[in-house]
């Protein structure tokens, strides 16, 4: 694998110029930002520069709890890491931001992928190979095939819990966790991963609903957090910030794919309103999916509206207004397509995306009528950014620690959406694996308890906004970051001079702005940590799409718009060395990375 500097001058010729460019370009989106934070400051009759507590660090108690395996995040992959950990023999314990089977993208993922063997048409080396095709070999075949191979199995378990009964899945969760009398720990927000000795020897992190932070000790970590986003309205991601992705960072984990874009679109009626870009759909039971390859939900749409303009309408997957315009994202022949794709086998009810009886069908999230753009700004094609997985358990480049879901950059599909329903059913597929592979590396090691030294290191940053006395709003940096990132012709269709502009802008919200957060009370500090978890994801991104010059499924470059199979058959690794800097990696599709020494 072969290291190469995006900081080179080569990668900075231009710089000032672009960034005075695009002062231009975005000026009345950062000027909308900054007025109205003028005015909420003029309103409240206070400096926005003061931190007006609502509680003090010295109120905050600390907990201490210790398990052999700890899950970190209560999604499909969480259930089921926990599960299978538990029934490996290991002690396991779950904590979440939010709510079992509520919080992240779980609630409102309706198609779960089943590999039927003795009734699918196609065997699992043809759907491998579709896969493949599609993805334009960007996707880890190992991944794909261990969909296939899984899948099935997995959904005769929630089968078995009752989650296709019912549109709300706490219950059909709670079901496996009660059995077992899993510890549950809610509503606790993980900012810190600890590595002692060489390896993840646990996390720290607060409540959100009183002072409390606790520091979990585990002899190994599952991280099941999920994808993330720059908090984009019209879509769910909203509440996901890539917790778990940049706390693995900073601890020296690889992440991968954060070139790749969701090409999620929204509806341009109520373009904000997350409840309402589902058509309905919140409140429809989960359904089963078969076997059918797509290449969809990369940034054609967008590609579109870059060259003519809006507004533009859609009926669902792959189906795009017929047009004469030319150039723009390559899609294999095999899967280029006008009008609405065949609906495949479905069990269930699953009405909103396949029941082609409903007069009102409309297709997937946002898919239907006129359409805006960045509803889902921010996260890549699932499954195909996140931790480096060094072989086929999720295991990640730091010992004792596991990844699953969208958490893992197991490139399962590689960087297009492939298959309906893959992504619920990857999570459980991977989070089952992982789980097992935990309790058996469990077994085999002594806790080590987080020192005391470390404990007080992770107290002193999660307070950090609370304690500072003055400083920024969280909620106005993101705002920016908003204004900065979310821009079509920034984060969909790139080119140098832009990205390098919005660059220059991102390192200055993480070297000025950072570490000048500020929070008031528990929510306000939920706030600030995810900010900078948000503006170091868009580092990466930018980082990322300069460093891969050709166009390919999701990732598109007006100066670079070819597939380059010659010198980008390979994914984007980046750590942070042992001096705070963001370092990169080519690693070629067909190699695993080395678990360093």
């Amino acid at each position: 694998m072969s290291k190469f500097d995006p900081n080179s001058e080569k990668n900075q010729h231009n710089k000032n110029f672009s960034r005075r460019q695009f002062m231009g370009i975005t000026g009345s989106v950062l000027g909308a930002s900054v007025s109205a934070y003028a005015m909420g400051a003029s309103i409240f009759n206070h400096p926005p520069q003061i931190n007006h507590r609502k509680i003090e660090s010295g109120e905050f108690t600390n907990e201490n709890l210790i398990t052999d395996v700890l899950v970190i995040g209560g999604g499909m992959a969480g259930l089921f890491a926990a599960v299978k950990a538990h029934d490996a023999g290991a002690k396991v314990l779950m904590v979440s931001k939010g709510r079992l089977g509520s919080s992240g993208l779980t609630p409102f993922a309706k198609g779960f992928f089943s590999y039927d063997k003795q009734n699918s048409k196609m065997s699992i080396d043809e759907f491998v190979a579709l896969v493949s095709e599609s993805a334009i070999g960007t996707n880890n075949s190992v991944f794909t095939r261990q969909l296939a191979e899984h899948s099935y199995a997995r959904a005769q378990e929630l089968k078995a819990w009752g989650f296709f009964d019912s549109p709300l899945y706490n219950e059909s969760f709670m079901r496996p966790i009660n059995e077992r009398n899993i510890p549950l720990h809610e509503r606790i927000m993980i900012t810190h991963l600890v590595k002692q000795d060489n390896r993840v020897v646990g996390a720290s992190g607060f409540s959100l609903d009183q002072p409390k932070i606790v520091h979990f000790h585990a002899k190994t970590v599952i991280l099941c957090t999920g994808s993330g986003g720059f908090k984009p309205s019209g879509f769910p991601v909203c509440d996901l910030t890539h917790d778990g992705s940049i706390m693995a960072y900073k601890i020296g984990a690889k992440i991968t794919g954060k070139e790749w874009n969701d090409g999620h679109p929204g509806s341009a009626q109520n373009s904000g309103s997350s409840y309402d870009n589902w058509h309905g759909q919140i409140e429809e039971k989960p359904g089963i999916t078969g076997a059918e390859i797509h290449h969809d939900l990369g940034v054609d749409l967008n590609y579109q509206v870059y060259r003519l303009g809006g507004p533009i309408t859609m009926g669902g997957p792959g189906r795009k207004e017929e047009s004469t315009l030319t150039g723009g994202p390559y899609v294999p022949e095999k899967f280029r397509r006008v009008g609405m794709p065949p609906a495949p086998p479905t069990e269930g009810v699953f009405g909103g995306l396949f029941n082609t009886e409903r007069k009102d069908r409309q297709g997937p999230p946002g898919m239907g009528g006129e359409q805006v753009g960045g509803s889902s700004a921010g996260m890549a094609i699932h499954k195909s950014e996140g931790l480096v997985p060094i072989d086929d358990t999720g295991l990640t480049t730091i010992n004792g620690l596991y990844a699953a879901g969208d958490a893992l950059g197991s490139h399962m599909s590689g960087g297009i959406y492939t298959q309906i329903g893959s992504s619920l059913a990857g999570s459980a597929v991977q989070g089952a694996i992982a789980g097992e592979a935990a309790a058996e590396l469990s077994s085999t090691l002594p806790i080590l308890m987080i020192t005391e030294q470390n404990q007080k290191k992770n107290e002193t940053e999660i307070l950090a906004p609370l304690v500072r006395e003055r400083g920024i709003s969280p909620a106005w940096v993101t705002q920016v970051l908003q204004g900065i990132m979310i821009p079509n012709f920034v984060l969909y269709i790139k080119k140098e001079r832009m990205l390098q502009a919005a660059l220059a802008y991102i390192e200055e919200l993480r070297d000025l702005h950072v570490p000048m957060l500020m929070a008031a009370d528990l929510h306000k500090l939920r706030i600030a940590h995810e900010t900078e978890n948000m503006i170091i994801t868009a580092e990466m991104k930018l980082k990322a799409s300069l460093l891969r010059k050709e166009s390919r499924c999701s990732h598109y470059r007006l100066d670079y718009p070819e597939v380059d199979r010659e010198n980008w058959d390979a994914w984007i690794n980046i750590w942070q060395d042992q001096k705070g800097a963001m370092q990169f990696e080519k690693q070629p599709f067909n190699m695993w990375p080395k678990f360093p020494t």
